[in-house]
């Protein structure tokens, strides 16, 4: 029988084996979280509106374990083709169904019986499809993503920074926890309010298919020396999240869905200028 070579390189040591496990627990809380607001979504519809709010929260702190995953994977150089998947299923869930119960059970059906019964049973059809086009449209974001190799935004911004190709997931889903967050979980009563809700809805919808960019963050790096800026920017934003979540969170949402609308109207007009 012939005996290992010395120079045989060593396998993976438990504890290597075991820093894999790291991101797939935050991955584990994403669903976690998921599934704690697909219940509370359901306990609101019930009678008890504060469940909403509950839900809202609850995507809140997905889209939080959701950017730890990643970034631990690749600070522990633990990335795997399994984590990958993984993580991919959790976000169907977590910034897919469970937003889209939520958006429905909150924004169309708590609408009340109004003088128009006729449009409202046409607004709750409207609603059923458009809350289901959402969960399309955020995994159709996310198959593109996970088969995409380098893609470059229709609207390129500036050279060298890296921006996501449409609206990510969990920004699609932070939007309707935001706005339900804003108001504790009260839901929508008025009719015509209900519509405003689903022309939001299919908006974020489009964003996240669309090719126009959105920032990423990815250039952020706190391995450096002295990343002062950063975590000063962070702790900030983490002040101004817990004192102030209802404000902060609408304000972080909106401003972010924002940026990409107003990154494509500003190279859409620069072209026309540079045009003419």
């Amino acid at each position: 029988m012939a005996m290992p070579e010395l120079g045989t390189v060593q396998k993976h040591t438990p504890q290597r084996r075991g820093m894999y496990v790291l991101p797939s627990l935050f991955t584990a809380g994403n669903i976690a979280a998921g599934y704690y607001a697909l219940t509370e979504s359901i306990r609101g519809a019930a009678g008890d509106p504060r469940a909403f709010d509950h839900a809202a929260l609850a995507i809140g702190f997905a889209v939080m374990f959701d950017g730890l995953d990643g970034r631990v994977a690749r600070m522990t150089n633990t990335s795997s083709d399994f984590g990958k998947e993984f993580d991919s299923l959790a976000d169907v869930i977590t910034f897919g169904v469970a937003p889209s119960l939520l958006a429905y059970l909150w924004g169309v059906h708590a609408v009340l019986p109004s003088a128009y019964p006729e449009v409202q049973e046409r607004l709750r059809g409207l609603g059923i499809v458009i809350c289901f086009l959402f969960l399309i449209c955020g995994a159709c974001r996310l198959a593109r993503f996970n088969i995409s190799v380098n893609p470059q935004p229709r609207n390129p911004g500036r050279p060298g920074r890296k921006y996501f190709v449409g609206m990510p997931i969990p920004a699609g889903a932070g939007v309707i926890a935001a706005v339900v967050h804003f108001e504790l979980g009260s839901p929508i009563h008025d009719l015509w309010l209900s519509g405003v809700w689903l022309a939001l809805l299919a908006f974020t919808g489009f964003l996240m298919v669309s090719s126009w960019r959105f920032w990423s963050g990815k250039e952020l790096n706190f391995a450096e020396r002295q990343p002062v800026r950063g975590v000063l920017l962070i702790v900030v934003v983490l002040a101004l999240v817990i004192w102030f979540s209802e404000y902060a969170l609408i304000a972080i949402a909106m401003a972010y869905l924002l940026s990409g609308v107003l990154a494509r109207l500003a190279y859409s007009w620069g072209r026309r200028s540079t045009a003419s």
